[in-house]
């Protein structure tokens, strides 16, 4: 029970509380059902267990009660690996016009997960945490032309983030 407690504990301090207002600047607001669906994982500083990821993809569904279920899927170290599952869920911080959200891999924490900039056309999205230890890059489509790629980099590096940490996660053609 002590080790668990000191898990939890530690934690909260890796991840922080999601009901603490960001630092890092979310967008102004989010339409909740457009940003539903699979977003592929572009570039990322990554957590730990997603440091080799291929073909990763996050998937959201807006539960009835306002959970956010939440389905990330990856290959571990390469394109034959089988895929990985992750199931957290992720709920809306109150007051945030749905742009900054606590997401829960375990019970009882939530991990600060801030929507930092987003398409007008939701074609892809940048999460990122105000530590600025891990950012995810997110399309809709396996790859994201040139420039937005770029436009997308240099946000990410304008939010405070050390771009030479970005990884570019592989992403195959082949059919989920």
């Amino acid at each position: 029970m002590k080790k668990l407690l000191a898990s939890a504990i530690a934690a909260v301090g890796l991840f922080g509380c999601a009901a603490t207002p960001p630092t890092i600047p979310p967008v102004a607001s989010v339409d909740l059902q457009r940003f539903m669906g699979d977003w592929y994982v572009i570039a990322h500083i990554p957590s730990r267990k997603e440091r080799h990821a291929f073909d990763a993809v996050e998937s959201y569904r807006l539960d009835t009660d306002g959970r956010i279920r939440t389905t990330f899927t990856y290959r571990d170290g390469g394109f034959d690996a089988p895929l990985k599952t992750m199931t957290p869920v992720g709920r809306v911080v109150p007051g945030t016009q749905n742009a900054v959200w606590g997401m829960q891999f375990i019970w009882p924490i939530q991990a600060e997960y801030v929507i930092v900039d987003l398409a007008p056309d939701y074609s892809h999205a940048i999460v990122g945490r105000s530590k600025r230890d891990y950012v995810w890059l997110m399309a809709r489509s396996p790859q994201m032309s040139k420039e937005a790629l770029r436009a997308a980099i240099d946000r990410i590096g304008a939010l405070g983030y050390d771009i030479t940490n970005l990884r570019m996660v592989p992403q195959s053609t082949r059919q989920r």
